[in-house]
C-alpha cells in the first residue's frame, strides 16, 4: 500500500491562474473543471471558477486546487503552510526556482544551507509560500 501527499490549495477566484501558472513551472498534466461543467454553478458569475483542478508531473509534482465558492467563508491568513519541493539536484532546483520566482517575492535566497546544496523560500505572486532544496545528504564542510 502507498500514500501520496498533494498540497491543494484553495483561492478565490485565481485559481486557474495558478494552476496554468504551476503547470508552466513544473510541466506535466494540467486538469481543470469549472462549476459549469461539474453542475455545481451557485452563482452565474462563478460559473468558470474552478471546482477541482490539479497539475500532476511525471517526476512526481502535484498540486491540487479550487475556487473557494462565496458562499463559505474564506481567508488565507498568514502563512497557514509552506509547499516544498524537493529535487535532486541544485541545477533542477535552479531551473524551478527561476520559473517559479517570476512575479514572487523572495523570502530566503537560492543559495547552500547547512542542511542542502541549495535551499530558497519565496511567496508566489498568488501568496503561496514555495520551499525549494535539494533532498541529499548533505555535508557543509564538502560545500
Amino acid at each position: 500500500m502507498s500514500v501520496t501527499t498533494t498540497p491543494h490549495l484553495n483561492f478565490r477566484g485565481e485559481a486557474r491562474n495558478a494552476l496554468e501558472f504551476y503547470h508552466s513551472v513544473f510541466g506535466g498534466q494540467l486538469l481543470v473543471i469549472t462549476n459549469q461543467e461539474a453542475g455545481s454553478t451557485e452563482r452565474p458569475e462563478e460559473a468558470d471558477q474552478v471546482k477541482f483542478g490539479q497539475v500532476i508531473g511525471g517526476n512526481g509534482f502535484g498540486v491540487m486546487a479550487y475556487d473557494v465558492p462565496a458562499s463559505i467563508p474564506f481567508d488565507r491568513g498568514e502563512k497557514p503552510f509552506f509547499v516544498s519541493v524537493r529535487a535532486d539536484s541544485a541545477q533542477e532546483v535552479s531551473e524551478l526556482w527561476d520559473r517559479l520566482a517570476e512575479g514572487s517575492t523572495v523570502i530566503a535566497d537560492l543559495a547552500p544551507s547547512a542542511f542542502s546544496p541549495a535551499y530558497g523560500m519565496l511567496a508566489d505572486r498568488f501568496g503561496v509560500i514555495w520551499v525549494l532544496d535539494v533532498a541529499v545528504a548533505y555535508d557543509p564542510a564538502q560545500a
